[in-house]
């Protein structure tokens, strides 16, 4: 006899939540419901549609079950919920947003269920470990991720998707950074989840802790991301050479005449912020080491950016630089501000980090401004 589906639960139906859904119901293991908030109109009367490299087109997708927020889908069990969301805790805490779920009468009636937070930056995870703990329900179960994706929302309805989507998962234990073996009862966990997203086609591993992982791919952010967003310049404005003779047209490149300021000054900053994080990693208890947080990672990081970056074909936005460019507010507290915050709290000094988050501040505060004034004209 077959196993019971899995009850899902899919909060946010931007780019990854889309291609995650996705995933989910391909599996055959889980019935999924989407709370789409924003888009929730046009997909439940279109459908979703889907222009990915990996999973084909397709029209008209839905979820075995859509709604409009997470009160209306807050009436019945689910074993897992995800969270897709973006997390932007000074716009709307996790716990917030996920009341419903944490509040009576859905409490009295249900247990808790496993929450997967597939969301960028450090300690995502915090303010709903800590809103679950005061339900006195039990330990809180958490799994974290860490997702590396191609995908966009080329409209409301309409998902982007080049050929990959991996994704890195572990438990998340609060405030514990060096604990690197799964109980039987976490493994089971983990593996339960891992077999319906393979199932479904992602690529999947399964770490014992999974919040260097995370680190290791803040690299990225805090470095370019934050680069992009304060410049308003894609990444192969670092390092991209300008179009041959013959050759298609294409923006940005660096232009010959300070190219050499750019390699010394504007990458050798962004070579100290890396060295800051792995002063930080190191207070954290990440050890030198493939499986922690290896000291390699800075020249890597960029080594790897500057091939990928430097193709004639790159057209890609960092997602920070493209939520400002479209007016909404960015990740910048639990991308960057996160990283200062832990740093001040072990007494490991991040300047060139303290800088790029006093600027992004400033960013932030007026994307907040505009909204508002928008909100009121």
């Amino acid at each position: 006899m077959a196993a019971p589906l899995k009850e899902i639960l899919l909060v946010g139906l931007g780019a990854v939540g889309g291609i995650y859904s996705l995933i989910l119901k391909r599996s055959g293991l889980a019935r999924v419901t989407v709370a789409a908030r924003s888009n929730y109109s046009i997909v439940n009367s279109e459908g979703l549609h889907f222009k990915s490299q990996k999973y084909g087109e397709i029209a008209g997708w839905r979820p075995d079950r859509l709604t409009s927020s997470v009160a209306a889908a807050a009436n019945q069990k689910y074993d897992y919920v995800f969270v897709t969301t973006k997390c932007i805790p000074d716009i709307v805490k996790t716990p917030t947003l996920l009341e419903p779920l944490l509040s009576a009468p859905y409490v009295d009636g249900h247990p808790q269920p496993v929450y997967v937070l597939m969301q960028n930056g450090l300690n995502v995870e915090k303010d709903l470990y800590n809103a679950i703990k005061a339900l006195g329900k039990g330990e809180p179960r958490i799994i974290s991720s860490s997702v590396f994706i191609g995908t966009n929302l080329i409209a409301p309805n309409v998902v982007g998707h080049n050929d990959f989507d991996r994704v890195t998962l572990g438990i998340y234990r609060h405030n514990d950074f060096t604990t690197t073996t799964n109980t039987p009862a976490e493994q089971a966990l983990l593996d339960d989840l891992a077999r319906m997203l393979s199932n479904g086609g992602s690529t999947v591993t399964v770490v014992p802790e999974i919040q260097r992982k995370k680190f290791a791919k803040n690299f990225w952010n805090v470095g370019f991301s934050s680069f992009a967003t304060l410049t308003g310049y894609t990444v192969p404005a670092l390092f991209r050479p300008p179009p041959g003779e013959g050759q298609e047209r294409y923006a940005p490149y660096v232009w010959p005449q300070t190219k050499g300021e750019i390699e010394e000054y504007t990458i050798g900053a962004l070579r100290g912020v890396l060295g800051e994080l792995v002063e930080l990693g190191r207070a954290l208890g990440f050890p030198d080491s493939e499986d922690g947080l290896p000291s390699s990672l800075v020249d890597t990081t960029i080594e790897n950016t500057k091939k990928i970056q430097s193709a004639p074909d790159m057209k890609h936005i960092p997602s920070m630089l493209l939520d400002a460019q479209k007016g909404l507010p960015i990740e910048v507290e639990v991308i960057v501000g996160e990283v200062v915050r832990m740093a001040r709290e072990r007494g490991v000094s991040v300047p060139r980090v303290e800088l790029l988050y006093g600027l992004l501040l400033v960013k932030q505060n007026q994307i907040l401004r505009e909204q508002a004034e928008k909100s009121q004209a």
